[in-house]
């Protein structure tokens, strides 16, 4: 009786799946997954027969329903923690391991070609005598969330040669420590080429370079060049060192709204050659801190040629240039000839300095500029200027800043149009949306930030805890005039929102797939959502956070469009784009990428761009 009972249930159960489904495979639709319940919930709350966005129920959580209910218990009872690597890999998020120290060690010389596990690397080169080490590779080309630390390279080496050649470049969300390089060494010389070379959205810490050496001389060529948001900061380079040569090259050159911090630079040095070629040059929109050049050092010369040269807005602040030196020589080559006036702040220049030849060849800064305490008598200003206006950008640089065809102009969909395609593939972490049970039970603002990082072990300073704190920070900021705004966790929660703001009536775009990417296309058929009529969407962007989360905001006076994407060659279909115009400008920033790129300013041109990969666009449904 018991067996027919059981037949009987299966017998239903197939029946149920089979008329549910439509008799697909039963691994696609199982009933009880995430993705079955949100489909259900778009089939309530949506009030169309249009078919459901793939790509969005895609997000879903990835959990089985035991996964969920396991979870969301430990979740109630803030015992999460406790399982978190279970956790983070079962619901596909973003969380970073536990870095601890490395026990391997190299008591030789050796030619290093490239080191790739994400883990630390802890004593290289450690009190070696003579010999040559060469590095090539840490970490590099890593697009999944690289997490390292570098904590000692060649301390304590006595006439000692090493090559590092590159460390984290093309990362992603990079999270990288390097504490000790060169420390106490004597003679000899280093060479770091290449450090975070073109990563997104890095958080670099580099502790000490060439710290309380003898006679050494090193070069530092390239740090965190072509980099995208983030930040980096620069603790000590070449500190209380004797008769050092230091060379730095260039830092965060051609980068992007990145935030950076420069502390000492051959501090307290005696008889140093110091030479700092490049700090900021043609960044957009930086966050530059420099604090103590060659501060408190005696005799030697140390010259500084570009500071935030060629740069576009941003704050910026110098606080100590060759500070109490004594029989110094120190020469500053050019502060601050940025194309659009930013926030600029000098304080300090060879303050108590005795004995020095000091000389300061331009300083070009604008109205928004502080340039106090510097030294009234051995000081040499050959050029000081004070402008407001904003300089003609040339059309190379613009490329550096703004990638070709990121934004264009309403004329240009239009059938048989060619133009570049930018780079629209997501560069985010992927994750996945989190199930309403569990997303209910964590805390999720700025006051009860202390009990989420203790969910995912954030600690303090970490790059995931500048991530949390950014994201909650723009989640809880107050909406713009005549914004509508909500930061979404979950495929029901974006339903509700867009529908709250459109009506039930709703689709939801996206940009078919990536193709095209850094090409020119071809503009084929095009079609405006709602007749072409002038309308209002919801944009959904993602945020960097351990589980997928969107900001979605209401978008007022826009158009939509549909498009064929073809190759201008062959004419054959590549991709279907989806581009949002914004008919309304005049709350943009005077220095907003579009307007560097087309030319015009706020309020006088409408600015249209492509949807990227897995950012998504809801509208009123045709």
């Amino acid at each position: 009786m018991h067996n027919m009972s059981t037949l009987v249930f299966f017998i239903l159960l197939s029946t149920l799946l089979s008329v549910c489904y439509g008799g697909r495979d039963l691994v696609d639709k199982n009933p009880f997954t995430e993705q079955a319940y949100v489909a259900r919930y778009w089939d309530k709350h949506v009030g169309n027969n249009l078919p459901k966005p793939s790509f969005l129920l895609s997000k879903a959580s990835p959990m089985s329903a035991s996964d969920t209910a396991s979870f969301a218990n430990l979740a109630a009872t803030n015992s999460l923690s406790t399982r978190l690597p279970e956790f983070c890999s079962a619901a596909h998020l973003l969380c970073f391991p536990e870095v601890r120290p490395s026990l391997e060690k190299h008591t030789g010389d050796s030619d290093f070609q490239t080191y790739n596990d994400g883990q630390n690397f802890t004593n290289y080169g450690t009190d070696f005598a003579g010999g040559l080490d060469t590095f090539k590779n840490y970490s590099n080309d890593l697009f999944s969330t690289p997490v390292n630390d570098f904590r000692r390279y060649s301390r304590g080496a006595a006439g000692h040669e090493e090559r590092f050649s590159a460390y984290a470049g093309d990362t992603n969300v990079a999270d990288q420590s390097f504490s000790t390089y060169g420390t106490n060494a004597g003679g000899g010389s280093g060479e770091f080429k290449n450090y975070s070379r073109n990563s997104n959205v890095p958080d670099l810490r580099f502790t000490t370079y060439s710290d309380s050496t003898g006679g050494r001389t090193q070069s530092f060529s390239s740090y965190s060049e072509d980099g995208n948001a983030g930040g980096q900061t620069f603790q000590s380079y070449g500190k209380n060192s004797a008769g050092a040569a230091n060379d730095f090259a260039a830092y965060g050159t051609d980068s992007n709204v990145a935030s950076s911090d420069f502390t000492n630079y051959g501090k307290g040095g005696a008889g140093p050659n110091d030479t700092f070629t490049n700090y900021g040059v043609n960044m957009n929109n930086p966050t530059e801190t420099f604090q103590s050049y060659a501060d408190g050092t005696v005799g030697g010369t140390q010259s500084f040629s570009n500071y935030r040269d060629q740069a576009n807005v941003g704050a910026d602040s110098f606080q100590s240039y060759a500070k109490n030196t004594l029989g110094s020589e120190a020469d500053f080559k050019n502060y601050g000839n940025s194309f659009n006036p930013g926030s600029d702040t000098f304080k300090g220049y060879a303050k108590g300095a005795e004995d020095n030849k000091v000389g300061f060849t331009t300083y070009s800064a604008n109205t928004n500029a502080t340039f106090k305490d510097y030294a009234k008598h051995g000081v040499s200003f050959a050029s000081y200027n004070v402008s407001s206006e904003s300089k003609t950008v040339s059309s190379s640089v613009v490329k550096r800043w703004v990638e070709p065809g990121k934004f264009f102009r309403e004329t240009m969909l239009k059938e048989g149009t060619v133009m570049p395609m930018p780079d629209i593939r997501d560069k985010m972490p992927k994750r996945s949306f989190l199930p309403r049970a569990i997303l209910t039970k964590l805390p999720f603002s700025s006051a009860k930030v202390d009990e989420l990082k203790r969910v995912f072990k954030v600690s303090e300073n970490s790059s995931m805890d500048k991530m949390i704190m950014d994201s909650l920070g723009e989640c809880e900021r107050a909406p713009s005039v005549g914004e509508t705004k909500r930061c979404v966790a979950s495929v029901e929660d974006m339903i509700d929102f867009s529908t709250s703001v459109l009506g039930r009536n709703v689709a939801v775009w996206t940009t078919e797939n990536v193709k095209g990417s850094n090409k020119n296309v071809m503009v084929g058929r095009v079609k405006g959502m709602n007749g072409g009529k002038v309308t209002k969407s919801v944009s959904c962007h993602q945020s960097l956070f351990p589980y997928l989360l969107y900001y979605c905001h209401s978008v007022p006076k826009v158009r939509v469009y549909e498009a064929d994407l073809l190759d201008p060659e062959s004419k054959a279909k590549i991709n279907h784009g989806v581009a949002i115009c914004h008919l309304d400008t005049t709350a943009w920033s005077p220095t907003h990428g579009a307007f560097l790129a087309l030319g015009s300013g706020p309020g006088r041109i409408e600015v249209c761009h492509w949807i990227f990969e897995n950012d998504l666009t809801w509208t009123i449904a045709d």
